[in-house]
């Protein structure tokens, strides 16, 4: 069956269309991210649904299917910390991959996966490869200690081509929040969530409750999934389904605002370097980004 029946639930407008189950919501992204549906009809499933909005059920039912057909990178014996970074540097550097590195340093394996969803913002991937790091299969086990790079296509194509999508509409669909979402491990692990806006807030929690998914939830710089480098924000817990708030936000700015790069790749990474190098100081908000994944790290189940 194809997704036409489910594209008269979900296009009748904001008010009139009608939401569907997991399973049904599995069922058209599986064949989306199959390659099985005209270009017509994904483009009509990219406007519903930015029209209509997501409901939990149904973004866990699009994770579900994702879960599916990503490629699994293999946990060891410490947690995964997962980074999905695909929002980049648009006013204010992208400090993800110092996060990574950092919470890399203090032993953890960490998965930085992302593609570039707007030309005019500098990516991750960009700083990493300026410090002379380049992407890694998901087939490669990700040693502690270190970080792995991994383009949004080495884990699933159809994922990267719907995401891809943006570039001829113009508007984003469920896949950008979907990758920030999405657990691509198998076995203990931690996805570090962002979120730019409250009400995202709300139905990312939602989410990661259906899918009982381990995960730390900020507001991260610009979409990022690093804390702003000139204030705390609050951060909140997920473990067995259960939420916890971790930290609280900052009221104001930081006395010392630290002194951040220029947002062009080498510069950022000359600057992550420093950091790293202890040249300069770790920004007070990363630095307790990395405490507080450090510690849920530490009493993450086996298996989560």
């Amino acid at each position: 069956m194809g997704i036409s029946t489910y594209l008269r639930e979900i296009g009748r407008g904001a008010q009139g269309a009608r939401p569907l189950t997991r399973l049904q919501a599995s069922d058209m992204l599986g064949q989306v991210l199959d390659g099985q549906c005209s270009d017509f009809e994904i483009g009509a499933f990219c406007v519903a649904m930015r029209l209509k909005g997501e409901t939990p059920e149904e973004m866990a039912g699009f994770l579900d299917a994702i879960g599916m057909r990503t490629t699994k990178v293999q946990a060891g014996e410490r947690p995964i910390v997962v980074l999905p970074s695909y929002n980049g540097a648009r006013k204010l550097p992208v400090l993800t991959p110092l996060l990574g590195l950092l919470l890399a340093r203090e032993g953890l394996p960490v998965l930085l996966h992302g593609t570039a969803t707007e030309s005019s913002r500098v990516p991750s991937w960009a700083v990493l490869q300026a410090m002379g790091m380049h992407a890694q299969p998901a087939t490669a086990p990700i040693a502690n200690g270190t970080l792995h790079w991994i383009p949004t296509e080495g884990l699933l194509p159809g994922l990267k081509r719907l995401l891809d999508v943006r570039r001829a509409i113009g508007l984003r669909n469920p896949a950008h929040s979907l990758v920030k979402l999405m657990n691509p491990c198998a076995g203990p692990s931690l996805v570090v969530g962002s979120y730019t806006h409250p009400e995202y807030a709300i139905s990312m929690a939602a989410t990661f409750k259906l899918m009982n998914t381990s995960a730390l939830l900020l507001r991260g710089t610009e979409g990022e999934p690093v804390a702003d480098a000139r204030r705390v924000p609050r951060m909140d817990l997920f473990l067995g389904g259960q939420m916890q708030q971790v930290q609280e936000a900052q009221t104001g700015s930081l006395n010392n605002l630290p002194e951040l790069p220029a947002i062009d790749a080498a510069s950022t990474a000359a600057y992550t370097q420093s950091v790293l190098d202890g040249r300069l100081p770790v920004p007070e908000p990363v630095a307790r980004q990395v405490a507080q994944i450090l510690l849920a790290c530490q009493t993450l189940p086996f298996g989560s």
